[in-house]
């Protein structure tokens, strides 16, 4: 339960705390117990902060109970992270309506979009029990991201405005503020994200492995010598993200307990974690998390045995039917999540080709629009996706308070006469003997698109876009290779065009950064020159030389500097209906369904969602802390 006030000149936000009965908040979770009779732990009262956070159940679910251990299955060791992704305690994180409000943070101001007053929660520690004070902040910027020999680079570009780096202080032991000469509206998101922006350590812990801190005079002559790869050691310790570093303290809900590399991971509660539900019961309820290594391609057919109580990871749509089969055995229901990316699949016409003749097609609209004109979606829809697919363009899905039917079928339904005729006006109306329209030198219109190999389902659907293009004398080629070689090739211009899936964030708000929408990364796919060109400051890469790509890029100029919500919203709806009309990538289908295997002992996941990285934290935004076992 949190409260939201708004004043003149700022937003300040704060948590707001329920009165926990004595009584029950004194009542010590069973898994730790034994550890508090023993003096082991402090009870339970003296770990929470003096105002933990009350979260109240959602949507589907209720106040639960303690105990269990839910297993997963993953595709490799890294994916350990995904208990930090999934355990979702942020500084600040979204809601289920994802707008932002404070987590691990007590409350936070913001004025006129620059200064961030970030208050701590008094009493707050970090799960080996020492206190988290401003100091784990000071550490991290000082010691950390302003060290040469740790950020060779400099702090995180995302704390740059205008290539102004912040004014960072530390008045107090709960207070840390941010501030800029202009506004910095992402800087919330960033520490909202699946993969935040992370700007405190463990101080009491990594000083120990920094050189400013160790006592040389105490040092062997062995460690001396050791002491020279301190910094390559301190990046190897400090993993907030990764989670592969049991000893490295955390602020998540459970705390991994097994060292990397390993084919089974141990996930234990965090006896000192910052929520509590409206009764006073510490969370999270579920006491251990199992994640067992699995290749990748059995994952459906272990979840359909049951080998694991809650399971997205390594499933798709195609195995929902399979898996529907195998419920009633294996104790457990599928319930089917929506993806809300802007599209799931989606083509780029590389606007950056260094092929001149290539170069000139790609940009030239009636191309892109031809070639979007000329996909029968419903056929791609109806055959590989059960027909539960929203076909349209890389744009938003219904979810967001920008959707229009507009923006999903603009120059994106299926029209062979339109398309046929956008070609001819181009002058492309020479054929060969196959019907192949010929390119201005003379070869056969035939466009090569590359992928990066890993998804069957790609190939499949670009096999049923070749024949539908092949109405309009296009013909497509597909050259998979491996993730690296994939992305090279894109980046340097030699990719004509590729595949990928759309805008990850296709449920913005006005408060969303549309960064993605403007050449402003060079994994931006579509025009990955000028993007680096922005990301470099000039130094490589190309600028950005169409009137609307300039025109998208000095709108989110505007966007960035305005603390008008209207306004902000004006910007995005220009910036949608540009992409739409321009077709700067051709989105297929989107909305797609995810699998979500779920134990029929498993309570609190609600029975619809969405299921995102980035807002989303796939699980996150629905508290896994709320999760719990029945019997």
């Amino acid at each position: 339960m949190r409260e939201w006030r708004k004043f003149f000149g700022g937003v300040a936000v704060s948590a707001l705390i329920c009165a926990i009965p004595a009584g029950i908040a004194l009542a010590e979770v069973p898994y730790f117990q034994h550890s508090v009779h023993s003096k082991l732990l402090p009870p339970m009262v003296e770990r929470l902060p003096k105002n933990p956070l009350v979260v109240t159940p959602g949507k589907d679910q209720v106040v639960g109970k303690y105990g269990g251990k839910l297993r997963t299955l993953v595709g490799s060791p890294a994916d350990v992270k995904l208990m930090f992704v999934n355990g979702y305690a942020r500084l600040v994180g979204y809601t289920e309506e994802l707008e932002i409000e404070p987590d691990i943070l007590a409350s936070f101001e913001v004025t006129e979009g620059r200064t961030f007053v970030m208050k701590l929660r008094e009493g707050h520690k970090w799960s080996d029990g020492h206190p988290f004070t401003s100091e784990d902040f000071r550490y991290w910027w000082e010691d950390i991201a302003n060290n040469p020999k740790l950020f060779p680079a400099g702090p995180p570009a995302e704390l740059l405005v205008d290539g102004e780096l912040p004014k960072v202080e530390f008045p107090d032991p709960l207070t840390v503020i941010y501030s800029w000469s202009s506004p910095n509206p992402n800087f919330l998101a960033n520490l909202a994200g699946a993969a935040p922006l992370l700007i405190y350590r463990p101080s009491h812990y990594l000083k120990t492995h920094h050189i400013e801190y160790i006592d040389r005079s105490k040092l062997s002559t062995k460690q001396k010598i050791k002491l020279k790869a301190w910094a390559a050691n301190h990046n190897r310790l400090d993993n907030l993200y990764k989670f592969d570093n049991p000893d490295l303290p955390t602020l998540q809900p459970w705390r991994n307990t097994t060292p990397a590399p390993a084919n089974r991971f141990v996930g234990r509660r965090n006896p000192y974690f910052h929520r509590v539900d409206p009764e006073g019961q510490q969370l999270p309820y579920i006491d251990e998390l199992i994640y067992t290594v699995s290749e990748g391609k059995l994952i459906p057919a272990k979840a359909a045995s049951g080998d694991s109580d809650l399971q997205a990871r390594g499933l798709r749509l195609q195995d929902a039917t399979f898996l529907k089969e195998n419920e009633k055995r294996s104790h457990y229901k599928v319930r089917l999540w929506e993806t809300v990316r802007g599209s799931h699949f989606t083509l780029y016409p590389n606007l950056n080709s260094q092929d001149p003749i290539w170069r000139k097609l790609m940009r030239d609209v009636r191309f892109r629009r031809a070639l979007s004109l000329a996909i029968n979606r419903e056929e791609i829809n109806d055959i590989l996706f059960f027909g539960l697919a929203v076909e349209g363009n890389n744009a938003v899905q219904k979810q967001s308070p920008f959707y229009t039917e507009d923006l999903r079928t603009r120059w994106a339904t299926f029209d062979i006469e339109t398309a046929n005729s956008l070609l001819d006006d181009m002058g492309l109306t020479e054929r060969n003997d196959d019907g192949t329209r010929l390119m201005p030198n003379g070869e056969p219109l035939v466009i090569v698109i590359e992928t990066a190999g890993e998804e069957t389902e790609q190939s499949d659907i670009l096999e049923l876009i070749n024949e539908s293009w092949e109405q309009v004398g296009v013909e497509l080629f597909t050259k998979p290779s491996q993730r690296a070689v994939f992305r090279n090739r894109i980046f340097s211009g030699e990719t004509v065009m590729s595949v990928w899936s759309g805008f990850e964030n296709g449920v913005p708000t006005a408060q969303s950064s549309p960064a993605a929408r403007a050449p402003t990364s060079q994994t931006s796919y579509q025009w990955p020159k000028w993007g680096q060109h922005f990301e470099t400051k000039g130094k490589s890469g190309e600028p950005a030389d169409t009137p609307e790509a300039q025109h998208l890029f000095e709108l989110y100029k505007r966007w960035l500097v305005t603390t008008d919500n209207d306004e902000k919203a004006e910007i995005w709806r220009e910036m949608l209906h540009i992409h739409a009309d321009q077709q700067f990538t051709i989105g297929v289908v989107g909305a797609i369904l995810q699998p979500i295997v779920v134990s029929d002992k498993l309570r609190n996941v609600p029975k619809e969602g969405i299921y995102n990285w980035d807002p989303g934290a796939q699980f996150g935004i629905y508290h896994p802390d709320l999760f719990w076992f029945e019997n």
